[in-house]
């Protein structure tokens, strides 16, 4: 890799929890998990330092939950718990491939995870282990959209990569709309004032007021985490400053 190709060398890389099954199932399919495990080794090896926030989707997302009547603050908690099994099942396969990691939990569980400390965190950091932060914030109300963001500001981190099932920030839904045109660059404001999903607008806006850069890349495309620390044009960049174009 070339270290003009790709300026970033600590990141934050944003996992959903549909990385980690079969699109259109639920629950851990670990050939996946053990899949991405293999990425963050690449990134590894090139000598990144990696932070990771992982969604709990794929087991159960608190919103859709309270959505059925469940009250929102219940099952935000349950989301949170829903990550802390993603953490472990990402911990598990990237340790079984030589990578060290720690897993820090928002919410205490000492004898399944650290609790969240900025300090250790970026002490791991500094020993080139992988932290995989879990819990989202411990408070309900907010996505693991805003806890990437925050933890990415609070540990140093010059870049989230966020790691989706699609190839980048479309102006419409690609799914719904065959002539949607994706984003090369789009700035905060932009993706704000359009409304686009890429994240919530408290994670949008944390980035922005603190001129944290987002790629938005489609984990689920083979090794796209490696072609885009190699400096292959991969998804879309979000940043204060990007200039708005088309890829």
């Amino acid at each position: 890799m070339s270290p003009a190709a790709f300026p970033y060398q600590k990141v934050l890389l944003k996992l959903s929890g549909e990385s980690f099954t079969v699109p259109g199932t639920t629950g851990i399919d670990y050939e996946r998990v053990a899949a991405i495990a293999e990425q963050v080794k690449v990134c590894h090896k090139a000598g990144i330092r990696i932070a990771v926030v992982i969604g709990g989707g794929n087991i159960l997302r608190g919103q859709s939950v309270a959505d059925l009547g469940m009250e929102r603050a219940t099952a935000d908690y349950m989301g949170m718990l829903a990550t802390v099994i993603n953490a472990l099942a990402l911990q598990e396969a990237c340790e079984k491939i030589g990578l060290i990691t720690r897993v820090q939990s928002a919410i205490e569980m000492k004898n399944i995870a650290e609790a969240y400390i900025r300090r250790k965190a970026l002490r791991h950091l500094e020993k080139n282990r992988i932290v995989i932060f879990a819990a989202g914030t411990g408070n309900p109300y907010f996505t693991t959209d805003t806890t990437a963001s925050l933890r990415a500001i609070e540990v140093g981190c010059e870049v989230i990569l966020k790691a989706t099932k699609v190839d980048g920030v479309y102006d419409k839904d690609p799914k719904k709309n065959a002539d949607a045109r994706r984003f090369k660059e789009i700035s905060f404001m932009d993706a704000i004032q359009r409304g686009l999903k890429v994240m919530d607008t408290t994670a949008l806006t944390l980035c922005m007021e603190n001129s944290m850069p987002v790629i938005v890349f489609d984990i689920f495309e083979p090794d796209n985490l490696k072609k885009l620390i190699d400096g292959v044009p991969t998804g879309t960049m979000i940043s204060s400053t990007s200039e708005l174009s088309y890829a």
